[in-house]
């Protein structure tokens, strides 16, 4: 990973919302979520399976915001964010989403679904950092269940990187769903990526299921940029606010 600039990191955080439930479904958890979210004081959130409406439970459940659950979860912390929706349902909708504590000038949602199969995107986000005449790319995914349909989605994930400016800093993460290990030859093939923990404990943390992790399904993956400290975040509170274990990295610009 080569350095671009001197002198300025970010905290970045990734975590599977599952739709503001915990792992059974049987409570509603996003007030706790938001709390522990906050508590990691990252710079850049990345969030999937994020809600963002839901007309039955906004009427059955309690505690429901009455804001999408991206713009409860930023509350006053992170004044920016961005959804990307693709999961498209008669009672709402829900999808991926950025929560970033600078400025987010443009985003996008791309569609790199495979014909038949569920909604999936890619959501890119333009951030510009403070003092620094940069713009990051901050690009958050969930890949599909099946290997042959994650393959076709990371190379649609590979060019878009590739068309972004050669020494521009990006940031991908997000829930992977690649319990073969098969992403990081190929991200980095294709696209010169990296995944953080790789990098420092020679493969990807063991994430799912968050109570007692064995697959290594989440991911956060940099170009253009050095890391430090990566973890996944200590079980308590969090084996019982998702059933994905989050994960967090120092990025260094």
């Amino acid at each position: 990973m080569s350095q671009i600039t001197q002198g300025f990191s970010l905290k970045v955080l990734t975590i599977n919302t599952h739709k503001g439930f915990n792992a059974f479904n049987r409570r509603f958890i996003l007030p706790e979520l938001r709390e522990a979210v906050r508590a990691t004081s990252a710079d850049i959130v990345f969030l999937q399976e994020v809600m963002g409406s839901h007309a039955v439970n906004q009427l059955q459940i309690e505690h429901w915001p009455d804001t999408p659950h991206y713009e409860f979860l930023a509350d006053t912390m992170w004044n920016d964010f961005a959804y990307g929706r693709n999961a498209v349902y008669p009672e709402g909708h829900h999808g991926n989403a950025v929560m970033s504590r600078f400025p987010i000038v443009a985003y996008e949602n791309r569609d790199i679904s495979v014909e038949g199969t569920e909604k999936r995107g890619l959501l890119h986000c333009k951030v510009t950092l403070p003092h620094l005449d940069i713009t990051l790319h901050a690009i958050c995914v969930h890949l599909g269940l099946r290997e042959a349909h994650r393959h076709a989605q990371l190379i649609m994930m590979s060019e878009l990187i590739n068309s972004l400016p050669a020494n521009a800093p990006v940031i991908v993460a997000g829930d992977f769903n690649d319990w073969q290990q098969k992403a990081n030859r190929i991200l980095q093939r294709e696209a010169g990526m990296e995944e953080v923990f790789s990098r420092h404990y020679g493969r990807p943390a063991r994430t799912f299921p968050a109570r007692f992790p064995l697959l290594r399904l989440d991911r956060i993956y940099v170009k253009n940029a050095t890391v430090s400290h990566p973890q996944t975040i200590p079980l308590r509170p969090w084996s019982h606010l998702s059933d994905h274990a989050p994960l967090a990295v120092e990025i260094h610009l």
